[in-house]
């Protein structure tokens, strides 16, 4: 969407306007659903937390300042994050122990481009549900350790000890991934 039209259908939000909303719809479902994925694995239940958000986008647009464009997907994807976040904790989904076992890390992940982006985000919805939340905020959502540990009330040491759990179990998944899949890799990148 470009930026004048962005604008406008930002301020249609603000006013109630049901085509801008139905605009907004058609522009960031898409991007807002995948969001709602990588947190919930139940396509049902990622259905739900999109549904739940809408309502929230569309019921405090009449708060949302347009700053520029992306403004306004960057508030909804906000949005849309914290409802997933909150749903994971209404459904106990998420189960982060304290663990303080944290091994050294060299905090590179090789999510590399001969990897298909829908098998990343099948290997990433795969995580178990502590792993992937973390994994996400911290990817995703650009978060540090202690805004992840104050969210989800855990201590920062376990969100990094659920980080590196994540990588690893990642990086297994591609190394799979890449050995089932060695001639295709090399079809695709000739």
């Amino acid at each position: 969407m470009d930026e004048q039209t962005e604008r406008i259908v930002a301020e249609g939000l603000r006013r109630g306007d049901s085509s801008a909303m139905q605009l907004f719809y058609e522009s960031y479902s898409g991007l807002l659903f995948s969001i709602c994925s990588r947190y919930i694995p139940d396509n049902d239940d990622a259905c739900d937390v999109l549904q739940e958000s809408l309502v929230k986008i569309f019921s405090k647009a009449g708060k949302f300042k347009y700053r520029g464009k992306g403004s306004l997907s960057a508030w909804a994807s906000r949005i849309v994050v914290n409802e997933a976040l909150s749903n994971l904790k209404g459904k106990k989904y998420v189960s982060i122990g304290d663990e303080g076992d944290i091994q050294q890390d060299d905090g590179e992940d090789d999510l590399s481009p001969d990897i298909p982006p829908e098998e990343l985000f099948r290997m990433i919805r795969s995580l178990p549900d502590g792993y992937r939340t973390v994994f996400n905020m911290y990817v995703f959502e650009d978060m540090t350790h202690k805004e992840i540990a104050r969210e989800l009330g855990i201590r920062e040491d376990s969100s990094a000890s659920q980080l590196l759990r994540a990588r690893k179990l990642l990086r297994k998944e591609i190394s799979k991934y890449r050995k089932e899949n060695d001639g295709k890799l090399e079809e695709r990148f000739s």
